[in-house]
């Protein structure tokens, strides 16, 4: 258990550690010169059990309030530290108030400094903090009166926090690693140590993990555990990790040290968001204010989803859009302050680490974050499939919860995998996306009758443009095998829809492709051929064309077609280049074709727009799967025929997006 300190300055909080654990938290020489804490302070009390009770001491003055928010972040039990002369200040209040909006019901108060006053003096100190706790979490606490001169009443306050570590249940180790650093320093001998509470999952020496936001990969050296060296940290203690590849600098208070399966950085987060009832003003739409997470603040706006004004002592949906990027998962709370750190505002709690930047005051998107509200994954994950008509990230519903496994979907949930991205649909989902697929086809086809139909991320911009492109070339993918869909080539048609040829056209494409196929890599132009075969210019342009919608030619340039079969092997090349030294440029496809350089460029340029491949600098770097198909030179004549409903389909591949 960690018990962490409250309370105002120089009220005894660091020599009541010292009287408990005879460890003095004061390390700084400048805290021991003024006599004020003015970092994290941490001592150790081994318990007979064999645990460790772990103690944050945190500091009191009002300069310092994002460190003690930094301290108490991961505390699983607050000890408020009320002088007896003093009694409640200002420090005593805001820290009574942080610890219930980070949702801190455990603790103790321990009234110091008895040995100065009266017992009258004593009491009526003890009604005013009961008062002060009667509106939060921590109302009915036990209260020890103590003297940290005397020692008087240390003893039973040390018993009763043993026994509150005794019946403490640690948290879930459930989910993945997951470690708030609040120091970063380095040991002689050793590197690099950063330290920390454990918020979730377990650490052990090997174990690679990252630096969030950074994004820098580490790995574990060696972990120490309630100041021991342990085989392991979990969740709910406080660890020091010593770690290779990184210097101290390059991590600070704020970050975390966590698996990479939760790295994920967030500058817009959604959340539900509760005023403090003594505040004098509403919080008004666009505030400005510090938002505290972890160890980590940052500036941020407020943009309200429900209202423009927030009412004292009231919640509701916000956005927090962040100045910088910080880590945050569904579930963190977090603390406001205002924008100049002088008071508490209020806090709330992390419903979507990921807003939406658009349309974040929709009904549907409150819809949305109602449904991720609810804490049974399993049940958000069953609303949310149902307000999902373009499918459900399921690994980015996992990383949001910090799930280390998908929740079971339900019955009749389909799930599409393609790239890395799985995408889950509820059944009704699913078939209105088949529906509206199917009729945006039919669509096509009644405005563009001369055409086969669309290429696959033209139909998925005219049906479902939200969908992800790798994801709906998976579904396509599967809509086509199961024969809904019909492909030639990277257009996509319905299984009775035909692009036909008149008599005379046909006649004079069987005298076209053959000349084409002839040419192999280097086909002449539209003009050439119009000179051969006796045929005007645009009477040739137009038959090439709509063999080209047919699939069996494709136009790499203006006036130049390339049979698909030739398009098979050049992107056959293509591929064979980029997996070998020097990559696929310009310079090698020429070599490797025999073509002049203006023609190697067309090509590739045509592989970019085709979406094969892609330009980066000096190469073309292939996406995905060739979308080219198989070869079609025993169909070229057939197609030309008018083909029957029985013709075989081209395989496309994936593609992804641009």
């Amino acid at each position: 258990m960690i018990v962490g300190t409250a309370g105002h300055i120089d009220h005894g909080k660091t020599s009541l550690v010292r009287a408990l654990t005879g460890v003095d938290t004061d390390r700084l020489k400048e805290e021991k010169e003024r006599g004020i804490s003015i970092e994290l302070g941490y001592a150790y009390q081994p318990l007979a059990s064999g645990e460790v009770l772990g103690f944050v001491d945190v500091p009191g003055h009002e300069r310092f309030v994002h460190t003690m928010l930094a301290g108490a972040s991961g505390i699983d039990f607050v000890l408020l530290v009320v002088a007896a002369d003093d009694g409640v200040m200002p420090q005593t209040r805001e820290h009574v108030q942080i610890v219930d909006l980070l949702g801190i019901s455990r603790g103790a108060v321990a009234l110091t400094k008895i040995d100065r006053v009266e017992q009258s003096r004593l009491q009526a100190v003890r009604e005013e903090v009961m008062a002060l706790l009667a509106r939060t979490r921590l109302r009915g606490l036990a209260v020890f009166p103590v003297s940290n001169a005397t020692l008087e009443g240390i003893e039973p306050l040390s018993r009763f926090l043993r026994g509150e570590a005794a019946a403490y249940a640690r948290r879930a180790r459930e989910g993945h690693f997951r470690l708030a650093v609040d120091r970063s320093f380095t040991l002689a001998g050793a590197g690099t140590i950063v330290t920390g509470t454990v918020f979730s999952g377990e650490v052990k020496p090997g174990d690679e993990l990252i630096i969030s936001p950074a994004g820098v990969a580490v790995r574990v050296r060696s972990v120490h555990a309630q100041n021991r060296l342990a085989e392991c940290g979990r969740a709910g203690e406080r660890c020091a990790l010593n770690l290779a590849g990184i210097g101290k600098d390059e991590v600070r208070r704020g970050d975390w040290v966590a698996a990479a399966a939760i790295h994920a950085p967030t500058a817009r987060i959604d959340a539900r968001v509760r005023l403090l009832e003594d505040e004098a003003r509403a919080l008004r739409q666009g505030s400005s204010v510090q938002v505290h997470l972890g160890a980590a603040h940052a500036n941020a706006r407020v943009a309200l989803l429900e209202a423009d004004a927030l009412a004292p002592g009231a919640s509701g949906l916000a956005q927090l859009v962040l100045a910088k990027p910080i880590g945050a998962l569904s579930g963190d709370v977090f603390v406001l302050r205002d924008a100049a750190a002088r008071r508490t505002l209020g806090g709330g709690t992390v419903i979507d680490p990921w807003g939406w930047a658009r349309e974040r005051r929709s009904e549907h998107r409150r819809a949305v974050l109602a449904a991720m509200e609810i804490d049974d994954p399993n049940a958000s994950l069953e609303r949310l499939l149902a307000l999902a008509p373009d499918g459900l990230d399921l690994a980015a519903f996992a990383r949001a919860r910090n799930l280390c496994a998908d929740p079971p979907c339900p019955a009749g949930t389909a799930r599409v995998r393609s790239e890395g991205t799985e995408l889950a649909f509820s059944r009704r989902s699913w078939q209105a996306l088949r529906e509206r697929t199917i009729a945006g086809l039919q669509d096509f086809h009644a405005r563009f009758q001369d055409e086969l139909g669309p290429e696959i991320q033209r139909l998925r911009r005219m049906v479902s443009p939200s969908i992800a492109p790798a994801a709906w070339n998976a579904i396509i993918e599967e809509w086509v095998a199961q024969g809904g869909i019909a492909r030639n080539g990277p257009w996509l048609h319905l299984p009775e829809h035909r692009v036909t040829l008149s008599p005379s056209e046909r006649t004079l494409a069987q005298r076209v492709v053959p000349l084409l196929q002839a040419a192999e890599f280097d086909p002449p132009w539209v003009r050439d051929i119009a000179r051969d075969l006796r045929v005007t210019e645009p009477q040739l342009r137009l038959l090439m064309a709509r063999i080209a919608r047919q699939g069996e030619l494709f136009q790499v340039a203006r006036d130049l077609f390339y049979p698909s079969s030739t398009v098979l092997r050049l992107s056959r090349i293509a591929a064979d280049l980029q997996g070998e030294n020097g990559g696929l440029t310009a310079a090698r496809f020429r070599d490797r074709t025999g073509l002049g350089r203006k023609r190697a460029i067309q090509i590739l340029e045509f592989f970019d727009r085709a979406g094969y491949t892609r330009r980066v600098r000096d190469e073309h770097r292939l996406r995905g799967a060739n979308p080219f198909g198989e070869s079609q030179s025993a169909r070229i004549v057939g197609a030309i025929r008018q083909p029957t409903t029985n013709s075989p389909v081209n395989s496309l591949g994936r593609k992804s997006a641009r």
